[in-house]
């Protein structure tokens, strides 16, 4: 709430003489384009989320209930994409999109964020899968229904709340991002909400705290407004099996 004059002259544990949120905004508005920011974070979040479960449940449903070959295979396979650090990735996807005309563009970000997301989704979907009842699957089978049938009805629908999970943790990586936001992006187009906040810590950003803080506080909003919204889900009990 204060003003940058005021923070850099007063003391630090002073009361705010007025309110200068305003004035704050706007010296930010200046600076960045905040709002297409927020808005392309949004759509990378939302989206890349989405897919990453859309895609992990389905090799989580194949992994632990269908009959198919090298299952530990496929999934370490997929998992392993946790395992090296997201760093290693860079040179390689920057120079794959520097050919390929996918750098600096949304599609781009998409794509990587979706990726990168898909491991820790199918390792917290595929344990649960694991712990469905297996006489569910065998009741639906013998009433005539197909493996998607049984994918969707069955096992979508028990697994609420490791979706909202899965959702809420990927969804706030994807937020947080700068890594890859900074190195696959260069215009306001492109850039998300973090790359666009680390331009203000410039030259001519770097004293002014107040419209830093303010900003830090509009861009955490989204990240806390999920959590209260999913919170609810995770009031789906996990499936027991009876004695």
């Amino acid at each position: 709430m204060k003003t940058r004059k005021e923070y850099n002259l007063g003391e630090f544990w002073d009361f705010p003489k007025g309110v200068s949120i305003l004035e704050n905004y706007e010296y930010i508005n200046d600076r960045i384009d905040f709002m297409m920011g927020f808005m392309n974070s949004l759509l990378y979040g939302a989206i890349a989320t989405t897919l990453a479960i859309l895609f992990a449940s389905l090799a989580a449903y194949a992994i632990s209930a269908l009959n198919i070959k090298g299952k530990m295979f496929w999934f370490m396979l997929i998992y392993s994409g946790t395992i090296f650090p997201f760093q290693m990735y860079i040179i390689p996807i920057f120079r794959m999109y520097s050919n390929v005309d996918l750098y600096d563009s949304k599609i781009g970000l998409l794509a990587v964020y979706t990726a990168l997301c898909i491991p820790f989704c199918l390792f917290v979907l595929r344990n649960y899968f694991y712990s469905i009842p297996k006489e569910l699957v065998e009741s639906a089978k013998m009433d005539g229904a197909s493996d998607f049938k049984i994918y969707v009805s069955i096992f979508m629908k028990m697994a609420k709340a490791p979706i909202a999970a899965c959702f809420l943790f990927q969804f706030t990586w994807v937020w947080n991002d700068l890594l890859f936001g900074l190195t696959l992006s260069k215009s306001a187009e492109a850039r998300p909400i973090m790359s666009s906040l680390s331009l203000l810590s410039g030259a001519s950003g770097t004293n002014d705290v107040p419209s830093a803080l303010l900003a830090a506080i509009l861009a955490s909003i989204p990240t806390f407004f999920i959590f209260l919204v999913l919170n609810k889900s995770f009031n789906y009990g996990f499936p027991t099996t009876s004695k």
